[in-house]
Parts: C-alpha cells; sequence; structure tokens
C-alpha cells in the first residue's frame, strides 16, 4: 500500500501463489511405477523402445519405494495402496532370482559356457584360461569370426574340445558350439531368423544325447524388435524324448515376455535358479559397469543347476556365464 500524489492510497494486491496439490504430486510419483508393474506382470512391452526399457525392471523396482514412501508419509492411502501394489508386483518379478538353491548332482555332469565375443575381438588368451580353470564340456559362442577360430586353435582349444559346429562370419552374426564330446550338426533346427544360431545332438557319455542351441538374436533395436521376437518364438520346446540346452547373447532378459514365453516351453534359467539371476552381464569393459543381465543359459526342467558364475572376459562387451549342471 502506498500513498498517491493526487489524494488517495493505491492498493497493490497481493497475489497467491497456486500450490500444485500434495495429492497430484503423490500420484505423478506412484504412476509410472504401477504402469511399470502391470506392463512387466502383464507383458505387455510393445515395440522397440518400450522392449528395451524394460531390462531396467530390477532398478524400477527398487525405485518403487521411494513413492511408496511418499504415499505413506502424506497419508495418501489409495495412492500407498496402489505403490504398494507396484513395490510388490516388481519385487516378486525380481527377487526370486537372488533366492535360488542348487540341486543335487546326478550321475551325468555337463559344463558349459557361454561368451559373446564382440566381434572376435575377446581376448583369446583370457578365453583360453576359462576353459583350461572351468572346462566346460561345451562352449558357446557368438559374434565368432574365421579369425577368432584361428587364434583360439592357435591357443590350445583344438586340443581340448576338438569337436565343433561352426558358423563363423567377419562381423556380429558368426556363432559356434564347441564341445569335448562327438556332436553332429542340426542345421534345420532354427530357422534363418537372426544371426547365425547353430544347433547340435552332442553325444554326452552315460545316456542319451542332449540337442543344444547357440542363442543370438538380432537386438530389439528399432525395426529389428521383430526380427527378435520371431526369433525368440522360434526357439524349440522341450521334448519328452530329448534333453535341450539353449545358451547365449539372448539380447533379452527375464523381465522380457517373449523370453519368458520360452521358459513356458519347458526351460528353466540356470542362474535364475541359483539365485544368480540379477548377476548383470552387460555392457562389459566400459567405464559404466554392467547394468542388465542377457546373456543366458536356459536348460530343460529336467536338468539339475548346481552352479552359476560369471566372468569378464578383456575385449569384450559381454562377460562369459558358466553353468555346472547334471544330465537326468
Amino acid at each position: 500500500m502506498e500513498t498517491s500524489p493526487v489524494g488517495g492510497t493505491i492498493v497493490t494486491p497481493v497475489r497467491k501463489r497456486r500450490k500444485f496439490p500434495a495429492t497430484a504430486l503423490t500420484w505423478v510419483a506412484v504412476t509410472p511405477f504401477a504402469a511399470w508393474a502391470l506392463v512387466r506382470v502383464a507383458g505387455l512391452e510393445r515395440g522397440s523402445l518400450p522392449t528395451q526399457l524394460m531390462t531396467a525392471t530390477p532398478y524400477a523396482a527398487a525405485g518403487s519405494l521411494v513413492p511408496l514412501l511418499i504415499a505413506a508419509v502424506g497419508r495418501k492411502r489409495a495412492a500407498a495402496a496402489v505403490a504398494l501394489l507396484a513395490t510388490t508386483a516388481l519385487g516378486f518379478s525380481v527377487l526370486p532370482r537372488a533366492l535360488g538353491t542348487a540341486d543335487a548332482a546326478s550321475a551325468r555332469p555337463l559344463r558349459v559356457m557361454t561368451i559373446n565375443m564382440l566381434f572376435g575381438r575377446a581376448d583369446v588368451a583370457s578365453i583360453m584360461r576359462l576353459v583350461r580353470e572351468f572346462a566346460p564340456d561345451v562352449l558357446s559362442t557368438q559374434e565368432l569370426t574365421p579369425g577368432a577360430v584361428a587364434d583360439l586353435d592357435a591357443d590350445g582349444l583344438k586340443e581340448i574340445m576338438p569337436h565343433r559346429v561352426l558358423q563363423a562370419e567377419w562381423s556380429a552374426g558368426g556363432s559356434g558350439i564347441y564341445s569335448r564330446y562327438p556332436m553332429e550338426a542340426l542345421w534345420d533346427l532354427m530357422p534363418p531368423v537372426g544371426h547365425q544360431m547353430p544347433a547340435a545332438l552332442i553325444s554326452v557319455p552315460g545316456g542319451k544325447p542332449i540337442e543344444f542351441v547357440d542363442a543370438h538374436p538380432f537386438p530389439p533395436l528399432g525395426p529389428q524388435v521383430t526380427s527378435w521376437n520371431e526369433a525368440m518364438a522360434a526357439f524349440p520346446s522341450t521334448s519328452p524324448d530329448r534333453i535341450r540346452i539353449i545358451a547365449g547373447d539372448f539380447n533379452a532378459s527375464l523381465d522380457h515376455a517373449a523370453l519368458r514365453g520360452v521358459l513356458s516351453r519347458g526351460y528353466k534359467d540356470a542362474a535364475d535358479q541359483v539365485g544368480a539371476g540379477l548377476i548383470p552381464t552387460w555392457p562389459a569393459g566400459k567405464r559404466v559397469p554392467p547394468f542388465i543381465t542377457i546373456d543366458h543359459v536356459l536348460v530343460d526342467q529336467r536338468v539339475g543347476v548346481q552352479e552359476v558364475s560369471v566372468r569378464d572376459v578383456p575385449g569384450t562387451d559381454h562377460r562369459a556365464v558358466l553353468a555346472r549342471l547334471s544330465l537326468p
């Protein structure tokens, strides 16, 4: 208020600041996590970007505690109820991967190792150290180049694992299966979708042969998401007559409906079974540490899992996955 030179007073109205309602702010915090939980549980992700985002579900599960706390402190009952449902749904989707237990050993042990070699640039000496230390019976490789094949053999793989079904390429498309045991290529098991994904019938001692598939679908980037979905749908179901194992770089996490669809056809994720399902495998060797899990060993439900570990390999952006299994 001030005095006017011509008499009287001028009154300046006080402007009231509009406050965004606390309830609305709470819902702004809760809604994204509730939507994420709905999409994850119902498998509703569609298109490239939602599919890529779904790999961050473990972090969304942890982050969902924040809006739950906000709603609880603010005593917003409806929002708190929705937030609690979201946190619970995301928690049940993620936490079991860290709570598995090892199966009892059986008479037919099988050790599997898988590694994406990043255009063949993975350090061969490090891979061979793992091969000699872990002694895998089967080695599944992705992004295998002819040069990497020659380097691995020169460093002793030819003597350790003389049996192989290889589709090496000078690109990201090459793949190959190495084995200690005799094996026969199954060229018609996987259709030509995605990168090369060779399959083989491996004569493991002590019982019937097993079928093994080297997995490497295209990543779900842009239009490639269609091919990624087609590849996931093309993986064979398990069979009562034959044990099947699929190992490699799936470019998918257990939070993808497409990968859960593969599991629903008779498989289980080896790492998930022993509480190692949240160990990230990509991107390795970067300034940012690995933060998503897209490399897997999927086994027939009848296969026992004793241990799964993840190892760093210089020169590649994927970590190696090593699984100790027991065949029925």
